[in-house]
């Protein structure tokens, strides 16, 4: 980094200090990951904001790395943060180190810099588009209660009042594979004007997954992400209702906005599911991230009442497809998977709906991107793919 960018760094920077972290744990802070020798004790000149610090336990007989774990922290100007190392749990510490204890590491600060590494300013500005709308609030707001997120969530066993198993008898018929009900199990037809339960076969996945033993994350391990609704229409709806909020989900978005304090915070929770899957290793948020990007490019009505949100939504998943790694990468160009059939459902909304202004230069920028980079093909956006088409059945008239 630049001199004048170094000494306001080393006036305003933060300082986070590990102490006893073994050798050969793989330690980092944001997107930059290193293995620690026997002088470490953290980092020095961190900028002011939200930041992610993440490591890995060692096993130094056979070198093999635990699953990944951290905590995402605001830095304020100067501030001095200190945590421990648990040497028998292998993890950080629960204990909070004492003022004493933080104010002799402030008196010594001469001794220790020497063995704290500096903040990899390389990265700095990818890693602000990056968390640019997670605030400190929302980051905690969304992490484990315990504050630490991990790739690998503790599980244990849900108690029996928790414990959903199968399906009730009354609303289906168990069949063997490839066996049809019987006659007397389907002779009996409901008169006109009465509803009855179709009987339907379990599968024998079903009858298997019952049988496994049910597990739930450890109190206080699990994110805490925004949940999105199974309906994706408002009680009461009638038939023509439910089907319009189905091709057009702004509703379900609207639901998720008013779960946060501001509009911009649902694409803060993007960012942050997406932050916790690339650097915290979590297919938990990485499932989150995806139904998050399908919800958005699912709307209609939202994209204008919403232009913010959809902005900010453009800039994010941009820079995100370009960190994305390319295993993930491939199996969307590969498989043609949702992110890409949404992708281009949304580009098409964008097109019907008249989109305009920086917004609709925005949105052709990121798609021209997107086939230059990856070759994704969004050609046709006026006309619908054969398996997007909606399906029109015909009823036979009751006789």
């Amino acid at each position: 980094m630049d001199q004048e960018t170094a000494k306001k760094l080393l006036v305003e920077g933060g300082t986070f200090v590990f102490l006893g972290v073994p050798q050969e744990t793989q330690f980092g802070i944001d997107m930059q990951c290193w293995n620690t020798d026997e002088d470490f004790r953290g980092i020095k000149m961190i900028p002011p904001g939200l930041h992610y610090i993440h490591y890995s336990a060692a096993n130094s007989g056979t070198g093999d790395v635990s699953s990944r774990s951290g905590f995402m922290h605001y830095f304020h100007k100067k501030e001095f943060l200190v945590k421990m190392w648990d040497k028998k749990m292998e993890d950080i510490s629960k204990e909070e180190v004492s003022e004493e204890s933080i104010q002799r590491l402030k008196d010594n600060m001469f001794n220790l810099d020497r063995h704290l590494g500096p903040y990899p300013y390389n990265i700095w500005q990818k890693w602000k588009l990056l968390s640019s709308q997670i605030t400190a609030e929302l980051a905690a707001k969304l992490s484990p209660e315990s504050g630490i997120i991990r790739a690998s969530v503790d599980l244990i066993s849900m108690s029996d009042a928790d414990r959903p198993r199968g399906v009730k008898s009354e609303d289906v018929v168990e069949t063997k594979d490839n066996e049809s009900p019987t006659k007397e199990q389907s002779k009996e037809e409901p008169s006109a004007g009465q509803s009855a339960k179709r009987a339907r076969r379990v599968t024998r996945e079903e009858r298997e997954d019952a049988m496994l033993p049910d597990l739930k994350p450890a109190p206080g391990m699990s994110m805490r992400f925004t949940e999105i609704p199974r309906d994706k229409y408002p009680p009461g709806s009638t038939p023509e209702e439910i089907t319009k909020h189905y091709l057009d989900q702004s509703y379900t978005l609207e639901f998720m906005i008013a779960q946060h304090d501001e509009p911009l915070h649902i694409i803060g929770e993007l960012q942050f599911a997406y932050l916790c899957f690339l650097i915290g290793h979590s297919l938990e948020a990485f499932e989150h991230w995806k139904n998050l990007v399908i919800l958005i490019c699912s709307c209609d009505d939202a994209i204008h009442k919403y232009r913010s949100v959809f902005f900010h939504f453009i800039r994010t998943i941009e820079i995100q497809i370009e960190e994305m790694p390319e295993g993930f990468l491939a199996d969307i160009v590969m498989n043609k998977n949702l992110v890409y059939k949404k992708l281009r459902e949304f580009f098409r909304t964008a097109y019907v709906s008249k989109v305009d202004g920086r917004l609709l230069t925005m949105i052709e920028r990121f798609k021209e991107n997107l086939t230059e980079k990856l070759q994704w093909d969004f050609t046709g956006l006026d006309t619908d793919d054969d398996d997007e088409r909606p399906v029109v059945v015909k009823l036979d008239e009751a006789e």
